[in-house]
């Protein structure tokens, strides 16, 4: 997942490209983008879109799968990144590819130059790793949607690094200077040093403490907070100065846990340094003690700000409030009116739902069947009971009497059907079906569940990749079935 392999990059042509990049733009609303799809967006003048295909299939920048409904082309992780490659490259943002340098959980680190041989940074975000899934919890990138390509997600938070890099560099912040992005991949500057982690010694402990401390509360005073500030996101330079990195998962500080971050972060510094350098101070920044200077947070639309937003909106609404006080005296008249009407047309509504109710138990044709055969009462006694609005609809269970001697000669008694039933005040309302399904019917509909369940066993059985081995596969089955017909017109 993480291999970036771009010697295939130069052999593709503007057509291949074309294919990729309308394969891109059908998964924005399909799992598989079915090949005739494929076609009508690539829109080839002279055909050709299968031979694309297959040539794409063919260096694994696209997948042909087999769906539940239909089959289709699904876009890699290395046609993904040709197509951003090939944006950069066409920018004249970068135009050579070198080594690995880094990766993470979410990301893999690449150098880059550009014409002139300048040394860039490639950051490509991996988003789906096995060693990090948990996106909707330790992040917000999904946010009203349920579910989403880890490609899409990918490519939100590069978006979202971007700006937040582009917006601290402006404001002086040791953070490296970023050149472009394009989908997931982001182009940044190079920062000479190392992790902090990898650091065993330095010259001055204390002054280091102190300006991580102060680059903690800085960024707090300009409404953001880091998240994830630790020793593997803060690189050490030659001059004893630090540079801080990774960017995504940054907060707002009007977020409803933006103190329990600050302090995590406030933590990990202080149990960083008492492990590594045997250094721990007294002093470190408080969450409340942090004055806001700047809005970066709502600049950048950081996770959290919109609580911040809506407060004032509030405040703003409370003062228009209090300047039309005479209108507001008027509404409040409106308004008990309303609750009035309001009572009436829900009172209403009580009555004409009791009334359907007891229209719809006259007029079914259901039965309620009893132990004894010989005995059945039907609901159209109902309409001899003397049913009022003021109780609810629950007949009391102890009117069956299944433990008389008798049996149910209460209801051969007829002054006991002309009696009125006393209804219990509940507030629920319960009834009882009896199965009539006879058991030949019942063994039926398990066997046929059975017989479904063993076709749904037998196709997730069957591994199938790519057209070709479909074909293949069909090819098979049909010369296997001539050879048994061929073998019993012999015999």
């Amino acid at each position: 997942m993480g291999k970036l392999n771009v010697s295939i990059l130069r052999y593709l042509t503007r057509e291949d490209f074309r294919a990729l990049a309308a394969v891109e733009m059908g998964m924005k609303n399909h799992e598989l983008v079915p090949g005739p799809l494929v076609a009508s967006i690539a829109n080839f003048k002279h055909g050709g879109c299968h031979k694309r295909l297959m040539n794409l299939t063919r260096h694994r920048l696209v997948a042909y799968e087999r769906g539940k409904r239909y089959d289709g082309y699904r876009l890699t992780n290395a046609g993904y990144d040709y197509l951003a490659l090939r944006a950069l490259a066409s920018k004249d943002v970068i135009f050579s590819v070198g080594n690995q340098v880094g990766t993470g959980k979410e990301s893999d680190i690449f150098l880059v130059a550009d014409k002139d041989g300048k040394e860039m940074v490639l950051k490509i975000h991996r988003l789906g790793r096995i060693s990090f899934r948990k996106i909707k919890e330790k992040r917000d990138y999904h946010q009203h949607r349920h579910s989403a390509s880890w490609l899409y997600l990918s490519r939100l938070a590069a978006v979202k690094e971007f700006h937040f890099m582009q917006a601290l560099y402006d404001r002086n912040f040791p953070v490296p200077k970023p050149y472009e992005f394009n989908r997931h991949c982001v182009v940044m500057e190079v920062v000479k040093g190392y992790p902090l982690c990898q650091i065993s010694e330095v010259n001055d402990v204390p002054a280091l403490y102190e300006e991580l401390m102060n680059l903690l509360v800085r960024l707090a005073n300009h409404g953001l907070i880091h998240g994830d500030f630790n020793e593997f996101n803060l690189i050490l330079g030659d001059d004893d100065h630090v540079t801080l990195i990774d960017f995504p998962q940054m907060i707002s500080t009007s977020h409803p846990n933006a103190e329990w971050y600050f302090d995590r972060d406030v933590t990990c510094i202080r149990e960083f340094f008492r492990k590594k350098f045997d250094f721990e101070s007294e002093l470190y920044p408080i969450f409340k003690e942090i004055e806001r200077n700047d809005n970066l947070d709502i600049s950048t639309a950081a996770s959290g700000y919109s609580k911040e937003i809506q407060d004032d909106l509030k405040k703003a609404v409370e003062l228009m409030k209090q300047e039309d006080e005479s209108e507001n005296d008027s509404e409040e008249d409106n308004k008990s009116e309303y609750k009035t009407s309001s009572q009436k047309d829900t009172r209403n509504l009580l009555e004409r739902y009791l009334d359907d109710s007891l229209g719809a138990l006259k007029e079914s044709d259901v039965s309620l069947a009893f132990q004894n055969d010989e005995e059945k009462i039907t609901l159209n006694q109902f309409e001899k009971l003397n049913l009022s609005t003021e109780t609810d609809l629950n007949i009391e269970e102890d009117l069956f009497h299944e433990n008389s001697p008798d049996g149910y000669s209460k209801y051969n008694d007829t002054e006991s059907v002309n009696k009125p039933l006393q209804l219990k005040k509940t507030k629920t309302f319960s009834t009882r079906s009896v199965s009539t399904i006879p058991p030949e019917e019942i063994k039926a509909r398990l066997q046929k569940q059975r017989q479904k369940k063993q076709e749904k066993e037998q196709k997730r059985r069957l591994t199938t990749k790519g057209e070709a081995n479909a074909t293949n596969r069909q090819k098979r089955e049909n010369r296997d079935t001539i050879n048994q017909i061929v073998e019993f017109c012999e015999w």
